[in-house]
């Protein structure tokens, strides 16, 4: 089993996880961000990147120090939001080496969240690539072998429909996904917590020692932290349902009602979340919204 370090990166500068692979922070901390993105450096003499980051020419110039002159030979994007995929293609234009991805921003929604997206009655769209487009699409269960060793592509939306984890060997790179330090915001149409959910459970039954995250330490108990995400929603899905046992509401009453303990400045993220919990229980037909699905739309539990 890997040994996982004291987790204390300074933006900027390597921070050797293990012999073969090295965190680079970026230097966009924030409350959705928390200390800032990893971009991970796989391998010692060739090298694969995961997650580039932002388009911050800072990072570009710390990412090109920490490569030292040794050739990339595959930039892997785990999703296409800002803080994820933009300096992406300067990377590859600078290494020659090609962008893979699950697909453009569009890529892996549910045909319910496309639905959703074509009528835009649901907002959203913070933080995405838009103009994000990789080189090579990674499907599913692809594998891609160098040097460093080989990565398994695991479509795992929910975050946002394109999103992957990397299996690597006994570690997976879990992205925005599964995350140490906090639960990832679920945001509609590109977030979509019906898939969120199926792909916590996907990963239940793939035992690894470790997960690498977008964000935060590295985890070494993956099958203690996706218990507690998975308990924690259902948690949040109870407490939503109990809102509504009192009477139809909307996404913003009930995100008042239950977000209690929010700073005001994370309460629109917190509403939401709510609403991908109530499309989420519509989609189950649990619930139903009047008068249709949408981001001031009425919910109710159905009879």
């Amino acid at each position: 089993m890997q040994t996982v370090p004291s987790f204390t990166p300074i933006a900027g500068e390597p921070f050797a996880l293990s012999d073969d692979l090295t965190l680079v922070l970026a230097p966009n901390p924030s409350p959705m961000t928390y200390l800032g993105t990893n971009t991970y450096l796989l391998g010692k003499k060739t090298l694969a990147v995961i997650d580039p980051g932002p388009d911050s020419e800072p990072h570009l110039d710390a990412l090109l120090r920490a490569i030292a002159g040794r050739p990339v030979s595959h930039i892997f994007v785990t999703h296409s939001h800002l803080d994820h995929s933009p300096l992406a293609a300067k990377l590859a234009a600078k290494t020659a080496a090609p962008v893979l991805a699950f697909g453009d921003s569009a890529a892996g929604r549910s045909a319910v969240m496309q639905e959703l997206a074509d009528l835009g009655t649901v907002g959203g769209g913070e933080g995405i690539d838009t103009g994000f487009q990789p080189d090579v699409f990674l499907a599913d269960g692809a594998t891609v072998t160098g040097d460093w060793g080989a990565l398994q592509a695991l479509h795992t939306p929910g975050h946002i429909g394109n999103h992957l984890c990397l299996r690597w060997g006994d570690r997976i790179f879990t992205g925005d996904h599964v995350m140490g330090w906090a639960s990832s915001l679920v945001s509609p149409p590109d977030g979509d917590l019906t898939a969120f959910m199926a792909s916590c459970r996907r990963l239940q039954g793939i035992p690894v020692a470790i997960y690498y995250p977008g964000h935060g330490a590295p985890i070494s108990d993956p099958a203690g932290r996706l218990e507690w995400l998975i308990t924690h929603r259902d948690g949040r899905t109870a407490q939503i349902m109990a809102a509504l046992e009192t009477g139809p509401a909307t996404a913003a009453a009930i995100t008042k009602a239950v977000y209690t303990d929010v700073a005001p400045a994370l309460l629109p993220a917190a509403e939401r979340n709510v609403l991908a919990h109530l499309i989420d229980l519509c989609v189950q037909g649990v619930a139903q919204a009047t008068p249709a699905i949408s981001a001031t739309a009425t919910f109710a539990l159905t009879d």
